[in-house]
């Protein structure tokens, strides 16, 4: 039996859960036990294991993708523990559980709820519970705010990650937490501020990671949302990288970071362009190209300094660029959105005269563009512009809060940019259909008016965009090709 249980529900059996890790690390209890489960898993698989390890105190992290789920696995529990099974004590935290009013259905099945941080709070409240929980219910409530503590005092997870974990899964690593931004639609708007793991220990951490990982093929994927804002701290970070790559042997490292498309000084510049292929991921959001918008939304945004280094890492560094828009922000009509989705195309996939050509030739294309719905989620300053009527955005009122419509994106046109972004995943970022894709797109050229025609005819023939084969995928796109 265990006295305590950490659970979540992650995305995909390959996403191991840090944030677990982190309570586990800080919790200075033996008694512990982590659970992940992925989304596909059967309910009754996650129930089984639950039930097997018998808990006093069940913690759970919610976030906007599984939320529903974690919802249905807590109804499921409860009518099992009126079998005569003892109840533990149920705590909730997690990104999803902050911005949640106090009424809704999940927090129906909680002893305590946790907003915001929670390593140093929570091991408090696990060890008040244990050793009384009718004072700790009296002394604590229910909903307990989270302690953004310093960073100096939290210890590192990294070593709780298994050999299972090193050996199939994703490894998440953390330099820092939270914005210095306040981009309207993002939850660090609600407090923008930027806060550092001290530099020498984390690269201490990171240092023994990676000698675990030796003979191992891995993916290194820093959770900091802004990497590159500290350019001197990232060039040093990039460095410790490049040599840890240098010396890998028979280990093979790639390292992934989310960037600004403001943060890009020479310096930097220069660092990237020294990783060697398959080595460097970046993640840039641009989100919109619509002056109005980014303006209206907060969002820093130079369009023509954020092309130019984007050319510049397509061009003169071998890093794979994942580069996202996002659908359905206020002001963005679909004309806008549609030039901004071809300046984009165009400055990554270059032109005919260029060697960016050659290579989208072969199908091989070495950047991702990610095309988003907007989510609204609540809390955020654009969920509470909308809420006062500055704009219209209706929205899905469960998780994750999709928009369906906007003033200036009436609902069918936003199901056909969700059907393009569908299908331009399964086509494009996947790269599934290589020999077919130069037939299908030009490089150096607008690409969206085409694709979305593409998209119309392959949604109008399935009538859906998911739970298609690829070979009737393939099929339906050579017919496009060659129509008869």
């Amino acid at each position: 039996m265990s006295k305590i249980v950490l659970c979540t529900i992650n995305a995909k059996w390959i996403h191991p859960s840090l944030a677990m890790r982190l309570l586990k690390a800080n919790l200075s209890l033996e008694n512990c036990t982590i659970l992940e489960f992925a989304l596909r898993q059967s309910l009754a698989e996650k129930v089984t294991a639950i039930l097997a390890e018998n808990p006093k105190i069940l913690a759970l992290s919610v976030s906007i993708w599984n939320h529903q789920a974690t919802l249905e696995l807590l109804h499921a529990l409860d009518i099992e523990w009126v079998k005569n099974i003892e109840k533990p004590s149920i705590v909730l935290g997690g990104p999803e559980i902050m911005p949640l009013p106090s009424e809704a259905d999940i927090f129906g099945y909680a002893d305590f709820v946790i907003r915001g941080e929670g390593e140093l709070i929570f091991a408090k409240l696990c060890r008040a519970i244990l050793e009384d929980l009718d004072w700790t219910r009296k002394t604590y409530g229910k909903f307990i705010d989270g302690i953004n503590a310093n960073l100096n005092e939290i210890k590192n997870a990294y070593d709780l990650y298994t050999e299972d974990d090193l050996e199939h899964k994703l490894i998440y690593v953390e330099s820092s937490r939270g914005c210095p931004y306040n981009c309207a639609f993002c939850q660090s708007a609600v407090n923008a501020s930027l806060r550092e793991f001290p530099l020498e220990l984390f690269l201490a951490d990171l240092d023994r990671l990676l000698q675990r990982c030796r003979g191992k093929v891995k993916t290194i994927k820093f959770l900091d949302r802004s990497f590159n804002v500290n350019s001197a701290r990232a060039l040093t970070i990039l460095d410790f990288c490049l040599l840890k790559i240098k010396n890998a042997g028979e280990s093979s490292f790639q390292f992934h970071f989310e960037m600004v498309p403001s943060g890009f000084p020479a310096e930097v510049c220069d660092v990237l362009a020294l990783f060697p292929p398959e080595t460097i991921r970046l993640e840039i959001g641009i989100q919109s190209f619509n002056p109005k918008t980014n303006a209206l939304i907060n969002r820093i945004s130079n369009p023509e300094k954020e092309l130019e280094v984007l050319r510049f890492l397509r061009e003169k560094t071998n890093a794979i660029l994942h580069v996202d828009l996002i659908a359905g922000l206020p002001c963005e009509d679909m004309e806008s959105f549609r030039k901004g989705f071809d300046r984009l195309w165009i400055a990554l996939s270059g032109n005919k005269a260029n060697t960016v050509s050659k290579t989208m030739d072969t199908g091989s294309v070495p950047f991702e563009i990610q095309l988003g719905i907007l989510k609204c989620l609540p809390g955020t300053p654009v969920y509470e512009m909308a809420r006062k009527g500055s704009f219209v955005l209706k929205h899905n009122i469960a998780a994750p809060y999709e928009v369906i419509e906007t003033d200036f994106l009436p609902e069918q046109d936003m199901k056909r940019i969700k059907n393009f972004a569908r299908f331009w995943e399964l086509i494009v970022n996947r790269r599934s259909f290589s020999e077919l894709l130069p037939q299908l797109i030009t490089p150096g050229e607008p690409v969206f008016t085409r694709f979305m025609d593409i998209s119309n005819t392959l949604f109008n023939s399935f009538g859906r965009n998911w739970g298609i084969s690829k070979r009737e995928l393939e099929d339906k796109l050579k017919k496009i090709i060659n129509p008869e």
